[in-house]
């Protein structure tokens, strides 16, 4: 559990830290230039991290299925170097998926002189910016992200249903809400994960009614919410790291 917590936190640290430096120079130095390959490497860090994150909330889902269903093989299933391959394997897959969606952007001719309206380098606006046709780019990217979410949202459907049907077998209504108690941190951190990823992408492509500001507020909200609440979800749900806060607080 605190290994994937861990691999929460760097998710969530990536999440920052691929926006941050450049949106600082904006506003604080005024520097608003960004080169082509300069966008393109940002946008690769901004695409890799959310795919890398939905992996790991399926794995977070395998997780509370083996604490609940299967508790005492709990131990000898999920050992440290099984995580660790699992973590791999969906570094490995983010990687793949946003390396084409980026070979498939650089062979596109860019216009000079173009306007980014957002802090950051999101895929459509840089699509859109191109001179060339973009229409495959952007169904690869819709379709690319649709499969990714459908599949690990399948998965961990799947997980919470086999989760369900054990503790249904249960009579015991203190086991029911222990059970529950254990899952409403994961479930909490995909709600807002991946309703504002959804949401974003779809008024994207087809919001073409909704003002630039809302859109540009949407998109921020989607990088700013989830790795700030996603610490606090974690640290308020987990009692161990919950104790460390306060006794630190007040050692302070």
């Amino acid at each position: 559990m605190y290994l994937l917590l861990c691999m929460l936190a760097l998710t969530d640290i990536g999440t920052s830290t691929s926006i941050m430096p450049k949106a600082l120079c904006v506003f604080w130095i005024n520097l608003k230039g960004i080169t082509v390959g300069g966008c393109l490497t940002q946008m690769f860090f901004i695409d890799l991290v959310p795919t890398m994150h939905s992996a790991i909330l399926v794995t977070m889902a395998f997780d509370r299925y083996l604490a609940i269903c299967n508790p005492l093989r709990y131990a000898t299933i999920l050992t440290n170097a099984r995580i660790a391959k699992l973590g791999l394997v969906g570094l490995i897959r983010a990687v793949l998926i946003v390396l084409l969606l980026l070979l498939l952007l650089i062979r596109q001719p860019f216009c000079t002189n173009r306007i980014i309206p957002h802090a950051y380098c999101d895929h459509m606006t840089v699509v859109k910016m191109s001179c060339g046709d973009t229409t495959f780019d952007g169904m690869y990217g819709l379709v690319g992200a649709f499969i990714i979410i459908g599949s690990d949202l399948t998965l961990i459907a799947l997980s919470y249903g086999l989760i369900i049907r054990s503790v249904l077998r249960i009579s015991s209504k203190t086991a029911h809400q222990k059970a529950l108690n254990t899952c409403t941190a994961h479930i909490c951190v995909m709600l807002m994960s991946y309703t504002p990823f959804l949401f974003t992408s779809l008024t994207h492509r087809f919001g073409q009614g909704i003002t630039p500001h809302v859109h540009i507020i949407l998109a921020n909200l989607n990088f700013l919410v989830p790795p700030m609440l996603n610490p606090i979800i974690y640290g308020v749900k987990t009692k161990e790291l919950c104790d460390k806060v306060v006794k630190y607080t007040s050692r302070r």
